[in-house]
This record gives structure tokens, sequence and C-alpha cells, in this order.
């Protein structure tokens, strides 16, 4: 299977139809959103591990619930004052007309799921009213195919166990009729993307084309590797997901995708989905093409191309990461490992 896979043209979540990303943050603030924005209502469900989650309107995203489809998906900062930044998406999208019909209004739909930074340094003494509603307008509207990696939007303030965490993409295109993969992670885990003190990520077995250093597989894993450092603040805990495809899915099989795609966590974090990560997958489907051959072989192959393509994208968020300016701030992957 490996052999019949490829990264898209720009290797992140924007080389699947009808899927754009928008980033807006603040470094006086520290933290940020990110916005992915369906050019055309999507299919999506949803899979939450981690015993920390921070959620808003996942429970219509089962598949016995009425709404099958969605107008985006916002990833925040900022724990529980970054569900305001769903408001800000709510305002953009309405502002271009679209939405859920109910009579003469439309309401859009946007899933979001937050991320603990409030402890990272930055200034969160906002007063009456967070801004997230005014960075989550920002991020929509800046919604377009480029996405931006590393230390930007809902990463702007991420974390991870031992090294500076931050938003990570990578995408997989099949053989045959070239079904497309994406993944957005935004990576603020307890666990550790490295592999102990070593700069080797553990999904370096997934890695295509060097696309988070090429160093392959650590040669050893010393025994503290299972066990990385505390986080120097406590309850900084979290990744939050989305993964998507350009084939047709059902919301059942959405689902399904989501449920498969939370392997990609665990394989690229060391440890993962604790009682202190609110760890959230997203996944949706934009129906642009069809699957072929028999649907449930196809959707377990789709499933476990999803989960690999995310463990990608985990390593490249904190491989593109870069260090925050504040004082005994969390060093980067590239300035640890690269001189960057």
């Amino acid at each position: 299977m490996r052999d019949d896979l490829r990264p898209g043209p720009r290797n992140t979540i924007g080389d699947v139809a009808g899927v754009l990303v928008g980033h807006s943050d603040d470094a006086r603030l520290a933290s940020g959103v990110t916005a992915i924005v369906f050019e055309r209502p999507a299919v999506a469900s949803v899979d939450v591990r981690g015993g920390g989650p921070g959620t808003r309107e996942t429970d219509l995203l089962l598949p016995e619930r009425t709404v099958e489809r969605i107008d985006a998906v916002v990833l925040s900062g900022g724990s529980a004052f970054g569900l305001d930044a769903a408001a800000g998406v709510v305002a953009a999208l309405a502002e271009q007309g679209r939405g859920f019909e109910v009579g003469p209004m439309r309401v859009p739909i946007v899933p979001g799921a937050i991320l603990f930074d409030l402890t990272n340094g930055g200034d969160k003494e906002w007063g009456r009213y967070p801004p997230y509603r005014e960075l989550g307008f920002a991020a929509a509207k800046a919604a377009g195919r480029m996405v931006g990696l590393g230390s930007v939007g809902a990463g702007l303030g991420a974390r991870t166990g031992a090294l500076k965490g931050g938003v990570g993409s990578a995408s997989s295109v099949t053989a045959g009729k070239g079904l497309t993969v994406g993944a957005l992670a935004v990576v603020n885990a307890l666990g550790s993307a490295t592999v102990g003190s070593r700069p080797h990520f553990w999904a370096a077995p997934f890695e295509m084309e060097g696309e988070f250093g090429g160093l392959g597989p650590a040669p050893e894993v010393p025994p503290e590797a299972w066990f990385p450092p505390e986080k120097p603040f406590a309850g900084a805990h979290t990744t939050l997901a989305i993964v998507a495809t350009d084939a047709a899915l059902t919301k059942a099989e959405a689902r399904a995708l989501a449920v498969m795609a939370q392997d990609g966590l665990s394989r690229a974090l060391v440890p993962c989905h604790t009682p202190l990560d609110g760890d959230v997958v997203f996944a949706a489907a934009t129906g642009h093409a069809e699957i072929e051959g028999d649907r449930l072989t196809a959707l377990a192959m789709l499933g476990h191309v999803a989960s690999m393509t995310l463990a990608r994208a985990v390593a490249r968020g904190v491989y593109e990461a870069t260090s925050l300016s504040y004082p005994e701030a969390q060093a980067s992957w590239r300035g640890r490992f690269a001189g960057g």
C-alpha cells in the first residue's frame, strides 16, 4: 500500500478538493484560530478521545443526528474562551449566505474544538470579552488553498511534552482513481512527538519525501523516551485534528474514518489520549470522487491512509514550529536540532 501512495502537490489538506484553510493569530496574545472552510457543505463526523475535550456542536456530527453536512470546522486556542471563535466563523459565512436552510433563514453549521494555551506567556488580560470571535472571523475570511504551518493560527501558542508544538498538515493520493486524503493537526500534546532527547520523530516510518527532516526512525529507543518530561505548565494539553477526503462518504462512513484516523495521533505522540488531553479528530468528505469496488474494503484502506497522513501532519506541526518570544519559552525542534 505504501508504494501506491504519494503526497499531493502542496502536501497539505489544501490538496483535497473543496477544502480551504485560514489562520488568524495575535503574537501579543500568543494564541490564535484556524478555520477549515468547505467550498460546499461537506459530510462530516467526529471522534473524541482524551479525558479533557472542549467542543462545540460535535453532538450533531453523530451519524443518527439530522444535519448531514457542515460548512466549516474551527480549531482554537484559548481553552473555553476560544469557543467564541466559532461565532466569528459563523458570522463570516452568514455574510456569504451560507448555512443550513430553515425557512427564510440560513444557519452556518460550524463545529469546533479548543486547546489549552492560557499559561504560555502571552498576555491574556483581554478584559470583559476575549478576542477569539474576531480571530475566528478573520481566519474564515483568510481561508484559501495555501496552508501555513508551524506557529500560526491555533498553533501559535501550542506546546508538547518536549518541544514547541504547532500546526502541521500533510496529504496522500492513492493509486488508481487517485482519491486524496488530507490531514491537519494542531499539536499541543502532553506527550512528545520526538523520541526522547533525539531529533527523530515517532512518525518517521510514515514520512514522505523528507517532509520532517528525513532522519528516519531513531536507531534505538532509550527507556526514558517512553516518559517525556512534564510540560512547564500543568494542563497545557490537547491535539486537535481534521482529516478530509475528496471521496463521497455517508455520515456513518465519515465517523468510521475519524475513528481510524485517531490511530495517527497514537503513532505520532507518546503518550497519547491521556486523561489530561482533549484529543479530537474531525473527518470530512467533500464528495468530489466516487469510491470504486467493495465499499467496506475501500473505506478500511481510506481510514488506514488517513491515520498515516495524520501521523505525518503531527510531526510536521512540531518540525515547522518556532519558539515564542517570551522568557522561558519552550524550545522548538528547529532551534534545538537545526540551529533555527
